[in-house]
């Protein structure tokens, strides 16, 4: 059985304006931010669009073991902020596959992943339990990378 409490890593909130959020949030909660991450390519599939690319700029706090991730992301996608920040997902470290086809199996439904299903998935899901939690799958291969950029590396 997975261990959902042991393996949780973050809470990602989706933002208008990630700068000003780094600015809001750090004071208020004394976070320090990682880089702020701006791809224009990130690639993602969801089950009514296939496969796509779109624009999606991030960043995380750096302390832990619990981070906050601010993500500005694009109308349409599964990053869609809305015009207004709102809590969005818990993330988990993981064998994405596996954790995403047995959360599947157990009535959640995939919301979004970096490949598709039929291409194992890639490095994340997004699945939403019947209550309406939606959870990150994150592979564990991106451990090691990632936390070094927490520590003030580069991603």
């Amino acid at each position: 059985m997975f261990d959902y409490s042991a393996e949780m890593f973050h809470v990602g909130y989706l933002v208008p304006d990630i700068h000003a959020a780094m600015a809001d949030l750090g004071p208020s909660l004394n976070l320090k931010w990682t880089q702020v991450i701006s791809r224009d390519d990130q690639p993602c599939w969801t089950p009514e669009r296939g496969a796509f690319t779109c624009p999606l700029t991030f960043a995380y706090s750096t302390e832990g073991p619990q981070r906050v991730e601010l993500i500005q992301g694009v109308a349409g996608t599964v990053w869609d902020h809305g015009g207004a920040g709102h809590l969005h997902h818990a993330g988990v470290w993981c064998d994405v596959p596996a954790l995403t086809d047995s959360l599947i199996n157990q009535g959640w439904e995939l919301i979004a992943a970096q490949k598709a299903p039929e291409d194992g998935y890639g490095s994340f899901t997004y699945v939403r339990s019947p209550s309406g939690f939606l959870l990150e799958p994150v592979t564990l291969n991106n451990k090691e990378r990632m936390e070094r950029w927490f520590a003030g590396g580069s991603l």
